[in-house]
């Protein structure tokens, strides 16, 4: 268990990822429709998906932006955790209902396994469940991970629920995002930041090209590539992702991570309640307590 200042609490976790686009309800629809989230609540150009009343996912209208570049900084994918094989599969096979649905392979990765598509903006989203951590095999603090095809078709047989698919059209109410995968300009300085400075521990890497990072011994709740962005600077103001959430336990945890970052130099922009920072490549980063 984590007892130490440096390192972001062990209860840390994934709040709701925020998305700018150009067209709100063809998104609004395929989140929907395919991922299984609800409206949680709507205002003027924007509307927040979820579960339960939980928000999961928030989609801002933006007309005016231009999209991103593939090899600039950003979004590489957001990850939605599925609490059973079942509830994954259900959600595989609501996909593949909606025309043009754009699939982008599948990952059997030890620790979890995976299905990954595009939206329709092409923002990357990855639909996953875990194994049991019992499962999981750590070596020198570093887990072992690896990817390995799945065959689609062989998944939903052995793990759909027919007896209840298509009762719900949603998902469970504990599903949530897993992990959010970001495309960066380089690892080193992803280290610097997400570990030195933030405060999670790095849980493993590919050399010089991803790393991967949680809190709590999850095998990661961020990571970081440069597979598409080596060499990547500050992004502008584009379509894609506009803010990643973290969750902390309390107000101390919030204050022991604003030490960290104003020692390291982060500028941080503090009303009260969260905190906001950007990571050295504008990517916008906001940490919320659960309880004050």
């Amino acid at each position: 268990m984590n007892t130490t200042i440096d390192l972001l609490p062990d209860a840390t976790d994934m709040g709701p990822v925020m998305l700018k686009t150009a067209s709100l309800a063809r998104l609004v629809h395929w989140y929907t429709a395919g991922v299984g989230l609800e409206h949680v609540a709507e205002r003027p150009g924007v509307v927040e998906l979820g579960v339960d009343g939980r928000t999961i996912l928030v989609l801002e209208e933006a007309p005016d932006l231009r999209g991103p570049n593939p090899a600039d900084a950003g979004l590489f994918h957001t990850a939605i955790l599925y609490p059973t094989h079942a509830a994954l599969a259900a959600a595989v096979v609501r996909m593949t209902q909606i025309p043009n649905i754009q699939f982008a392979g599948t990952g059997d990765h030890h620790v979890s396994e995976a299905f990954y598509f595009a939206d329709p903006d092409g923002n990357g989203v990855e639909l996953y469940v875990d194994r049991p951590r019992e499962q999981w095999r750590w070596s020198n603090g570093q887990v072992y991970m690896t990817t390995e095809f799945i065959d689609p078709n062989r998944f939903v047989n052995e793990h759909l629920d027919r007896g209840t698919f298509g009762q719900s059209s949603t998902a469970p109410v504990d599903a949530k995002v897993g992990h959010v995968h970001l495309q960066v300009g380089d690892v080193a300085t992803a280290r610097e930041f997400y570990v030195g400075a933030l405060g999670f521990a790095e849980t493993t890497s590919l050399g010089n090209t991803a790393l991967f990072v949680s809190a709590g011994g999850y095998h990661h709740h961020m990571a970081m590539n440069v597979w598409n962005s080596r060499g990547a600077g500050r992004r502008a103001d584009t379509l894609g992702l506009g803010r990643v959430e973290i969750r902390v336990p309390d107000a101390d945890a919030l204050g022991a991570a604003r030490e960290r970052l104003t020692t390291a130099g982060v500028p941080i922009a503090d009303d009260g309640r969260s905190i906001r920072f950007d990571d050295p490549w504008a990517n916008l980063i906001t940490l919320t307590p659960v309880a004050a």
